[in-house]
């Protein structure tokens, strides 16, 4: 298994000429065989491997105007062709969009292999540096003098923070104890999820929060006239801003999915369609802040990690109009209804939790691996690795036991 350990970074003023000098050249090797390749398949109809990305890399650093290609580390530049490469196989695999030009005005990174980097007694030396770079190790359960990285990658933020990431080859750990709970997860704007057992966590709205101190850096921002330094200034504002909502968000999601992941042997979660959800322009802000797809990210690879059973329930069974009760499923339900009740045995349900338990009644049929009925939905399998998703759903009236 492929561990990370991200850390602050701290580099002198020679050593951030060499990194930014770095990034320019990265940046440029990235663009410049982009748009080789796409004029290459545009014209011929041709793909471009790795290997002539990798000699046209050559070819360039003998060039006159591209000579300085050669002042920094060549590992860096290497690096950025591999993984252009990776991601034009993901895009013909259908796996990911196509690859997009990198802008000098994003975070830029600099990706470094055991060729380009030394490690002693907890220094770091990176290629063309002489100095160790200054660091702030966090992680009191590793110690950095033993690490043993296999890629260090060097980032500059927009809004001017660096940070060093060592990737680390370590052993699987230890799954904990099974819990011998369940637990189906119902997710919404209102409460960030609702599980089945009736349990509610709110949805933090990190952006909504500090909507007014963003509109006002970025009114700033649009003030200022463009190549100043004024704007470079408001810029790092904005950049400061988007930063403090991205870092809420990323520790409310990390809290909440390991928190399930300790609590169920088995976790049922619903496919939505957060792509398409978000051409709803009244909802489009609500639902990027609630980070859904990050959530199930988060979720896929900690379960694995920690030996659980996640299981995907098609975005088409009707969750919400089936009574968890009697399995009675409804023609029509509008969103503004939180509450209903079933015409079939009179039970009252609340929309969230009703949602909830149908899922986690889906997901325990996919993982028992049974076809029938699981309260009105038809779940099967679907391949042998995990997540799994049930089948598309029709809506009927039926009945089953709960």
């Amino acid at each position: 298994m492929r561990t990370a350990y991200r850390v602050r970074a701290y580099p002198d003023a020679e050593q951030a000429a060499v990194f930014n000098r770095t990034f320019g050249c990265v940046r440029l090797v990235r663009n410049k065989a982009l748009a080789e390749r796409r004029h290459r398949y545009q014209s011929e109809g041709k793909r471009t491997t790795y290997r002539e990305t990798d000699a046209a890399l050559t070819g360039w650093k003998r060039t006159e105007d591209l000579a300085f290609l050669s002042e920094v580390s060549s590992v860096p530049l290497q690096q950025t062709l591999r993984h252009q490469h990776t991601a034009f196989q993901n895009f013909f695999a259908g796996r990911t969009r196509y690859p997009r030009f990198k802008s000098r005005s994003g975070r830029q990174s600099a990706h470094y292999t055991r060729s380009a980097f030394r490690m002693r007694d907890g220094k770091l030396i990176l290629a063309r540096t002489s100095m160790p770079l200054e660091l702030v190790w966090s992680f009191d359960q590793v110690n950095l003098a033993t690490l043993d990285p296999t890629m260090v990658v060097v980032s500059r933020e927009p809004d001017g923070r660096w940070y060093a990431t060592f990737a680390v080859d370590t052993d699987d750990p230890e799954p904990p104890a099974a819990t011998g709970h369940e637990a189906g997860v119902d997710l919404g704007l209102k409460d960030f999820l609702v599980t089945s057992d009736g349990d509610r966590v709110a949805n933090p709205r990190h952006l909504e929060r500090k909507a007014r101190n963003l509109a006002r850096h970025q009114r700033r921002l649009a003030r200022c006239q463009r190549g100043s330094n004024n704007r470079r200034k408001a810029k790092t504002k904005v950049a400061r801003a988007h930063r403090k909502v991205r870092n809420a968000r990323q520790d409310f999601l990390h809290r909440t999915t390991t928190n399930l992941v300790r609590s169920a042997d088995l976790i049922a979660i619903e496919d939505l369609a957060v792509k398409s959800m978000v051409r709803n322009r009244r909802l489009a802000r609500a639902i990027s802040d609630a980070g859904w797809g990050e959530f199930r990210r988060q979720l896929e690879y900690k379960a694995a990690h920690a030996r659980r059973t996640l299981v995907v329930i098609d975005r088409w069974y009707p969750s919400s109009k089936t009574c968890s009760a009697c399995g009675h499923v409804l023609t029509e339900l509008k969103l503004s209804v939180r509450h209903w009740t079933c015409p079939d045995c009179r039970t009252r349900h609340d929309r969230d939790l009703n949602a909830a338990r149908n899922i986690l009644a889906a997901g325990r049929a996919v993982a028992r691996g049974d076809s029938g009925d699981a309260c009105g939905a038809d779940v099967r399998r679907q391949g042998p690795s995990l997540p799994r998703s049930a089948t598309k759903q029709e809506a009927r009236t039926a009945r089953c036991s709960a």
